[in-house]
């Protein structure tokens, strides 16, 4: 390792991490990148990533996570290197990193140009859509010399994600609108990954905006969209309550609205697009259709007797 003056940046320690036994791997975008064999020093900017690397039993090699990686809770533990789109470039290098996992979207595009100016190499990965999801998975598995976790994990995501279809299979699809934030009002349009996990609960997002995956919407669009379920994303203590917009004199235009259907759902289970996403899809499903499960269990449950 040396110190470089990056410019922009000042003085910076590089890191070789170049090995006679590196493998180069195409991350999410193409782009080849050459990981060292071996054990690695491991630096995830997302918690969705940090939850993969745990759930493929790579724990031990993470030396650093973001400020909202809180799960599992011993992730919690980790040294710190910033936000996801703030992330603290110094305290990353204090870390030695060998590779970095990324996201797309959610982290800065200038980062990679950083990271890579001063050896460090960065993995980056893009879900699209829940094939993206288990895409990504496996993708990491590879990276991070765990392929059989990876395999293995993918089929029980798989086989969680039919037993839901199988639950809502046949229902009439009522219109949803996916609330992710209230202040302003976003929501989760057809180009997020949430619009694929809504459709295969069994519901039809009422966002038909493309242009961004989380659009900004209106009252006056929600009322003319008329959905007949709303469900609000948790985010702790900035959730807005379902009761509010049930209190909300302005949305009682809403078919959801008049029909109490206004659902509070765990956003982190929904958001992020680790292998927890599976749960999140069937607290989806239950949201949108309540009296599905308990008919579909004891179905199953009498076809093996």
């Amino acid at each position: 390792m040396v110190w470089r003056w990056i410019p922009g940046l000042g003085l910076c320690l590089c890191l070789g991490v170049a090995s006679a036994r590196a493998a180069t791997i195409p991350d999410m975008l193409g782009r080849p990148v050459t990981i060292p064999d071996g054990s690695l020093r491991l630096v995830s900017l997302s918690p969705s990533l940090t939850e993969i690397v745990y759930s493929l039993g790579r724990e031990d090699w993470l030396v650093g996570v973001t400020d909202f990686c809180d799960y599992p809770p011993a992730a919690r533990a980790k040294p710190r290197v910033g936000g996801t789109m703030t992330p603290d470039l110094e305290r990353m290098l204090q870390v030695r990193p060998s590779l970095v996992l990324a996201t797309a979207e959610g982290n800065p595009r200038d980062l990679v140009g950083h990271l890579t100016r001063v050896g460090v190499p960065v993995f980056a990965v893009k879900p699209e859509g829940y094939a993206g999801i288990l895409d990504s998975i496996r993708v990491l598995g590879r990276a991070l010399q765990a392929q059989a976790a990876a395999a293995a994990l993918v089929r029980a995501m798989d086989a969680q994600e039919a037993r839901i279809r199988r639950a809502v299979a046949g229902r009439p699809r009522p219109r949803v609108l996916y609330l992710v934030w209230s202040d302003p009002w976003i929501a989760a349009g057809p180009a997020s990954f949430i619009h694929d996990l809504l459709r295969i609960a069994g519901g039809e997002n009422v966002v038909q905006a493309r242009s961004v995956p989380y659009p900004r919407v209106s009252l006056e669009e929600v009322i003319a969209r008329a959905p007949e379920v709303v469900l609000v994303a948790s985010h702790l203590d900035t959730m807005v309550r379902p009761s509010t917009i049930v209190r909300d004199g302005l949305w009682q235009g809403v078919p959801a609205v008049r029909s109490n259907r206004v659902v509070p759902v765990p956003g982190d289970t929904i958001h992020r697009f680790g292998p927890r996403v599976v749960e999140g899809l069937e607290h989806l499903a239950r949201a949108i259709h309540p009296g599905a499960f308990g008919l579909a269990e004891a179905v199953g449950q009498a076809a093996m007797r």
